[in-house]
């Protein structure tokens, strides 16, 4: 298989042909973000990725932000999720990411979000895939399995640091749900969470090295069932970010940490860790 990386401009505070230059520098081969609004703003990302020759993954929010409108129906979610998903279309998006649902709807509501989302990208032509995310149905892990129990195939991007705070501990703790989750990903998001936060402040420090590991199998998880079924590719996008989640100093708020220097870290780092890994695999025979 191999491993292609996105840069998310979350957190990013320059135009679209900066973030474009950076991630071609890093060796990155796409750009993951919302479809801006503003005609001007389009043009540019579209500019950026032509200029670069970079990939697309649009991000979709239905029904409000990160957080989701309380009060939004199933019906205003999907009518949300189709006008992204057509508007990513025009542009060329490789595939959308989808923070979609709410979390404090039954499962039967989530179940109907799902199938009928499902039934729009097959009609637009553009594949979505579902993320693992606070606030939104897939908040947990068991709630993610039940679903998919329903909606065998679903595919789900898998940000298992949203499931460590969530859970209150890591998340390979809960390895049934995981392997389980694992079946149906297409896409994962390289962030490393701990039990009482959704990033850690470094992925490369020693404190945290038990979280990291716990998210690298997990990973793993991933990729071993992308194999079996037969995918030849996979992608990751590195998405420390900001808002709350960049650890910052008391009192002068100042980051402990450069944002891009966080991403490009766990991007190379699990390029490495994906390359050692397929070794692995074909050492023991388990890759042809």
């Amino acid at each position: 298989m191999l491993l292609e990386r996105f840069k998310t401009l979350w957190g990013h505070t320059g135009s679209a042909d900066q973030a474009a230059a950076l991630a071609r520098q890093a060796g990155f081969d796409g750009l993951e973000a919302p479809l801006p609004t503003q005609p001007a703003l389009r043009e540019a990302l579209e500019k950026a990725l032509d200029q670069h020759h970079l990939q697309w993954i649009q991000e979709i929010c239905t029904a409000g932000s990160y957080v989701p409108r309380r009060d939004a129906s199933v019906q205003e979610h999907l009518a949300d999720f189709r006008a992204q998903l057509e508007a990513g279309r025009a542009v060329g998006a490789r595939f959308a990411n989808v923070m979609g649902g709410c979390d404090a709807w039954p499962l039967e509501q989530s179940v109907r979000f799902f199938t009928e989302a499902q039934d729009i990208a097959l009609s637009v032509g553009v594949t979505a895939s579902f993320e693992t995310h606070r606030g939104r149905s897939f908040f947990t892990p068991w709630n993610t399995a039940a679903v998919l129990e329903r909606i065998p195939e679903l595919p789900v991007t898998c940000d298992f640091s949203h499931w460590a705070v969530v859970c209150e501990r890591l998340p390979d703790s809960e390895w049934d749900c995981v392997e389980r989750v694992a079946e149906q990903a297409l896409h994962l998001h390289g962030r490393v969470g701990y039990d009482q936060g959704p990033q850690v402040p470094h992925p490369g420090a020693p404190e945290y090295a038990a979280a990291l590991a716990s998210h690298q199998r997990c990973w793993e998880a991933v990729w071993a069932s992308q194999r079996r079924r037969g995918l030849t590719g996979t992608t990751l996008t590195p998405e420390f970010g900001p808002d709350g989640y960049l650890h910052t100093l008391p009192f002068t708020n100042a980051p402990v940490a450069d944002l891009w220097a966080l991403n490009r870290w766990i991007g190379d780092h699990e390029y490495d860790h994906f390359q050692h890994w397929q070794a692995a695999q074909k050492a023991a025979g388990q890759v042809a």
